[in-house]
């Protein structure tokens, strides 16, 4: 059985979108099912289009998401160079094979001959000229002129194109892993470039030399490659490479969170949700965005999220690791249908890999973030607050932004709660909680609890009548996890001097309120 070969061919134009990401994730999952090889390859011969640092952002975005190519520029490799700027000279000799072989040919139109025929066309009634079976013998190539104004022409350094030779009347079928037999009539395809004036090759002519050369065995990709595959079925037979033609599986398309539409690298901004994986920094506003990473997501919960946008294991489970992943993947169970990119479902997945992930581990992803924010706790302290956290959070920034009291003097207060439940006449009770609770010798969170309770049973108090002021006063807030875990964590020193400001700032709010 000949060992599987698959390779994620990004163009390094911008940001990698979130979908380049799944494509490069099912390449992946098929090539460590099966023992094979997952490579990278960078498809930069539009040089026009080329933004320097987007290939140290794709390589980056796939270290993060845990998609270590095998191949690839930095990954080392028989089979390179794994760029195909870098790759001209053999594409320019596979496209004159093709033209002496009278699978492909010289086309000397001119852009603006071009423009004047499309225009032409257009006053007759047709809108959509195709340069191909039905027209060629109509424009100015070595198809329709003589050999020796060709040679003529070459000689002078004529800029030209080479264009396959698109057989006519024939019926191209394609067997696709996703969408089964897929048909294509010849003489509806265009003859297209395979080398530009400039001597770089056309996506189409590249992938397929490319992929032959480096032995790929399957091709997964976009659904928008599915109606350039006629073609590419075309250059595999014009080159007499049928038999080592890979095999294709095009995939369904993502859809924005309505589910109408192919969701764009502008949905991320107007919606407020991230579509790439790491943020990117463009010239402009505009042009930049936050990624997932920046987001607070855990890579892991990023690839069980993508896995699902468009495959299903055919169980009820969801949670996968990347291990699992790599077992229960088929492409098979791929569908066709277009995936909603639920983002709320993305941060289910990415609540559950926190809350199932041992404080331990966690507390090494915390920490760094933790400290950029002036943080010096030692590591048993972090370790007790991550634990308390984290079925509070969804994104890792959260443990900071809903967490920050741990850490820092209380700045402000839930007002709304605090003139609720606050009266002033009971001051001198919560001060007596206050001292009893400073009298506690190096108290858990039991200890603390037994002490509240204590008092509430001996001031007849319920639990409305102090939690809320004991979590306002030490939190500033009525969320967060156990209120005498928080206070056993942050010491009965921390815990006076809190409740201490506290009464004092309540008193405030108050007086204000009854001020008007």
């Amino acid at each position: 059985m000949t060992k599987v070969r698959v390779r994620f061919a990004p163009s390094p134009t911008g940001a990698l979108h979130i979908g380049g990401v799944r494509t490069a994730l099912y390449n992946y999952l098929l090539a460590r099912q099966t023992g094979g090889q997952f490579i990278l390859r960078i498809e930069d011969t539009d040089q026009t289009r080329y933004v320097p640092g987007a290939e140290d952002y794709i390589k980056e975005a796939l270290e993060w998401c845990g998609l270590h190519p095998d191949e690839g520029p930095g990954y080392g490799g028989d089979y390179g160079p794994y760029r195909q700027s870098e790759r001209k000279v053999l594409y320019q000799k596979h496209a004159q094979d093709l033209v002496d072989n009278d699978k492909a040919y010289y086309a000397f139109d001119t852009p603006e001959e071009l423009d004047a025929r499309r225009e032409a066309e257009k006053a007759a009634g047709n809108h959509s000229f195709r340069y191909g079976v039905q027209t060629r013998a109509s424009m100015r190539n070595s198809e329709t002129l003589s050999a020796q104004e060709v040679a003529d022409l070459l000689a002078a350094d004529t800029p030209y194109t080479i264009r396959l030779k698109v057989p006519s009347d024939e019926i191209i079928k394609i067997q696709d892993s996703v969408r089964g037999e897929v048909q294509f009539q010849s003489n509806e395809l265009d003859d297209k470039i395979l080398l530009k004036t400039d001597g770089m090759p056309t996506y189409h002519l590249a992938n397929i030399v490319d992929d032959h050369l480096m032995e790929i065995t399957h091709v997964i990709r976009g659904e928008e490659w599915l109606p350039s595959t006629a073609h590419h079925v075309l250059l595999y037979r014009a080159f007499g490479w049928e038999d080592t033609m890979p095999t294709f599986a095009h995939l369904p398309l993502i859809l924005k969170p309505t589910g109408k539409g192919k969701l764009s690298k502008r949905d991320g901004a107007k919606l407020g949700i991230p579509v790439f994986p790491l943020a990117w920094k463009g010239d402009t506003p505009e042009d930049s965005f936050t990624g997932f990473r920046e987001f607070g997501f855990d890579p892991r919960a990023v690839l069980n999220f993508l896995a699902f946008l468009g495959w299903n294991p055919g169980t009820e489970q969801e949670i996968f690791s990347l291990e699992e992943l790599i077992a229960a993947f088929s492409v098979e169970k791929i569908g066709k249908a277009g995936a909603r990119f639920d983002f709320d479902k993305a941060k289910w997945y990415n609540q559950q890999y926190i809350i199932n992930t041992p404080d331990a581990d966690l507390l090494a992803t915390i920490k760094p973030m933790l400290a950029a924010k002036g943080v010096d706790k030692d590591d048993a302290f972090l370790e007790t607050f991550v634990g308390l956290m984290k079925e509070r959070v969804i994104f890792y920034g959260d443990f900071w932004e809903k967490g920050s009291y741990f850490f820092q003097e209380i700045e402000q207060y839930d007002e709304k709660n605090a003139r609720k439940k606050w009266k002033p006449e009971k001051q001198p009770l919560f001060e007596t909680l206050r001292d009893q609770l400073k009298a506690l010798d190096a108290p858990d969170e039991a200890a603390v609890e037994a002490c509240v309770k204590a008092f509430m049973e001996a001031n007849e108090l319920g639990f409305g009548a102090v939690l809320p002021i004991l979590r306002l006063g030490v939190a500033g807030t009525m969320q967060g996890p156990s209120i005498f875990a928080v206070m056993a964590l942050l010491g009965m020193d921390a815990v006076e001097q809190r409740l201490n400001k506290a009464f004092d700032a309540f008193n405030e709010i108050k007086a204000r309120a009854a001020n008007g």
